[in-house]
């Protein structure tokens, strides 16, 4: 075994144990993460795009958005963390309309926060919440691992090759199928069935997985990076672990919100209700 695969290794075991550890706390440590999350995102994605050199003014404007939306993360202040988004993402492009250069940064700040926010609000306080990430990380993990190996073993036709010339369209149709597995099968360890609603929803989750993957591969090839940065050793950057899982999160956040109301539950309980069909 090569050193940077045992790198790789210990730093994935390291932090998939961290986060499993804060999803079970859940409330401020499960938060604490999703804005440590958001703020290297924001990090990363301003470093790869070169937002400060670009538009140093729009820069500043994204991260005091970010900062804002971290505090209203942690307070548990949903709408003033959206609310922040939006106008940093705003103030962002107005900055930068002279110049061109803003539209990166309010990305950076979009990007980021809705995934700091997507994720804390579907954990929340209750063991619904519990339930919701975990069924979340089951689908990505399982599409991830499925995607890559089928892809190597089988190759065939490239899915994006101007994006990411390594991933073919039956890796992505296997990860697919493995994350309806796995949807299906947290469905069934936490209640009896939940009808057609839930490989339906695991193939939507899926599949924003595999577009949120596709979605860093372009950016980071538009700037001819490789990594989004190393802070992970062995892994490259938080945006090349979490970009399929963000993605999910926004499917999720945005499913559940665009649902009818439930009748028996409210918050953080019927958005994971409605996810799980609880």
């Amino acid at each position: 075994m090569s050193r940077e695969l045992r790198l790789r290794i210990i730093s994935g075991v390291i932090l998939g144990i961290l986060v499993l550890a804060a999803t079970w706390a859940g409330g401020i440590w499960f938060r604490s993460l999703a804005v440590l999350i958001m703020v290297l995102m924001h990090y990363e994605f301003s470093t790869i795009t070169n937002a400060t050199a670009r538009v140093p003014l729009a820069n500043a404007i994204g991260w005091m958005a970010i900062l804002a939306t971290a505090v209203f993360i942690l307070t548990s202040l949903p709408q003033m963390a959206l609310a922040a988004i939006f106008i940093g993402g705003c103030g962002a492009v107005l900055a930068g309309v002279t110049r061109g250069g803003g539209l990166w940064s309010a990305t950076a700040v979009v990007y980021a926060g809705f995934s700091g926010l997507a994720l804390a609000e579907i954990r929340g306080e209750g063991h619904f919440g519990l339930f919701a990430m975990l069924f979340i990380f089951a689908i990505v993990w399982a599409t991830d691992i499925l995607a890559y190996f089928c892809g190597r073993a089988l190759g065939g036709p490239k899915l994006a090759p101007p994006i990411s010339p390594g991933k073919t369209w039956s890796g992505a149709i296997f990860g697919a199928a493995a994350g309806v597995g796995a949807g299906v099968g947290v469905a069934l360890i936490v209640r009896q069935g939940g009808g057609i609603m839930i490989p339906l929803i695991a193939l939507l989750l899926s599949i924003a997985s595999q577009i949120g993957d596709l979605f860093e591969s372009w950016v980071k090839r538009r700037f001819g990076a490789k990594d989004s940065s190393r802070l992970i050793p062995g892994h490259g950057g938080v945006m090349d672990r979490v970009d399929g899982l963000v993605f999910a999160a926004f499917a999720a956040f945005l499913l559940a919100n665009l649902m009818p109301l439930a009748d028996r539950a409210g918050g953080i309980d019927e958005l994971a209700a409605r996810l799980l069909g609880l």
